[in-house]
């Protein structure tokens, strides 16, 4: 039996409208994890909490993410998706709306956990589109929805910040249940119909993530590239935060946002890097967007006073940051087509856990020796990230 056929794909591929709506739904999932990053201050107004206190909203949201990310995904190799897709969509429309009628500060994190959960639904999306598309597409249809939720990520934070300041903190959670509850509808009417796959039970799913790991090098090395990527993607955004809100900047939290969208660069090259996959030369993409997120990194951590290089180095450090996450969530998918949902939550979760050591090292080099401290970390971690990358190099040409 074929790939396609093992796992349900259409011989057809993916559609350019639908491949969209993917990167759509997935990128506005993505931001229900960020909405609250630029509102703290104005969270912690509201509820008479410290900035400290009101930062567990953005904690309490990730940790239930991470939650959902290994207990739900993996789901996404037996269940039906067309039908669990948009069901975990219309649980984020409640849980949206019971954060935006938090009454007490408790109620609050007890929503944003619910919401965490819930949101992976945006992680069924990239696994779902990695089967229906066809082996020419695969690079280029991948590519397109990660960087919906790379935009995702990026809007997010720039949008709540300009919707807060006029219409308050809760106005952009009920803004994005509207988003979230018509994308369900239309996941539902547009997700096509695939062939049953075969059940397996829950406990065996779940341990078939963790034997995979152990059991296949290749997967080891590839969580590896991503963990380390956003690692320092994670150091760099939230020193970029660090940076333009001390001297000499003092830039207000509407401003930093409007910089950040800077990013979008990142993504527009990240869709372009999937095509690299298509034509056999992920590891070589990989490597040159390595070496562009160093010099990002070498150009801000030496001229960082100056906001035209800073913002040089903002759209430089995405393109080769973000392509790389592409690129090696790509070859992760395609290790075992039959288990993709599996691999995709081992890519997630590396990601987070890397993305959480990256924000702690964020501040204690930030603190350590500020913006230049920061980026000679991070420029550290990318020359680790290099030897791995180098590793499989000379692996895959031995084969």
């Amino acid at each position: 039996m074929s790939d396609s056929a093992r796992t349900g794909s259409l011989s057809s591929g993916v559609s350019r409208g639908m491949t969209l709506l993917f990167a759509i739904a997935g990128g506005a999932a993505v931001g229900n994890l960020y909405w609250a990053q630029p509102l703290l201050n104005t969270i912690a107004d509201s509820f008479g909490i410290s900035m400290s206190l009101a930062s567990l909203v953005v904690t309490v949201t990730q940790v239930g993410y991470a939650i959902g990310i290994f207990l739900l995904v993996p789901l996404g190799d037996t269940v039906n998706r067309r039908k669990v897709i948009p069901a975990m969509m219309l649980l984020t429309v409640l849980a949206l709306l019971a954060t935006g009628l938090a009454p007490s500060f408790p109620a609050l994190l007890a929503a944003v956990a619910l919401l965490g959960v819930t949101t992976v639904a945006g992680q069924f999306l990239t696994p779902l589109a990695g089967d229906l598309a066809t082996d020419e597409q695969r690079g280029r249809v991948l590519g397109t929805v990660a960087s919906g939720l790379m935009l995702g990520l990026l809007i997010a934070r720039a949008v709540s910040g300009i919707v807060a300041e006029f219409l308050g903190w809760r106005a952009i959670y009920f803004a994005a249940a509207v988003l979230i509850l018509i994308l369900a509808v239309t996941m539902a009417r547009t997700i096509p119909d695939l062939e049953p796959r075969a059940q397996v039970p829950y406990g065996k799913l779940l341990a078939s993530v963790v034997r995979t790991v152990v059991t296949d090098g290749r997967v080891r090395m590839t969580m590896m590239l991503g963990s380390l990527t956003l690692c320092v993607f994670t150091m760099f955004w939230t020193g970029l935060t660090f940076l333009l809100a001390a001297d000499p900047y003092s830039y207000s939290t509407g401003l930093i946002g409007l910089i950040s969208l800077v990013g979008v660069a990142g993504a527009v090259a990240a869709q372009r890097a999937g095509r690299l996959y298509d034509r056999g030369h992920s590891l070589l993409g990989i490597g040159i967007g390595l070496l562009t997120a160093l010099l990002a990194l070498a150009l801000t951590g030496i001229w960082g006073t100056s906001i035209i290089v800073v913002i040089v180095g903002i759209a430089l450090f995405s393109i080769g940051s973000q392509s790389v996450q592409v690129l090696v969530q790509t070859r992760m998918l395609s290790i075992d087509p039959s288990a993709r949902s599996r691999l995709n939550t081992v890519f997630i979760v590396a990601n987070f856990i890397g993305g959480a050591i990256g924000g702690a090292l964020a501040g204690w080099f930030w603190q350590l020796g500020g913006w230049p401290a920061l980026m000679i970390a991070a420029g550290a971690i990318v020359v680790l990230t290099l030897l791995v990358w180098l590793a499989q190099w000379i692996g895959a040409r031995r084969n």
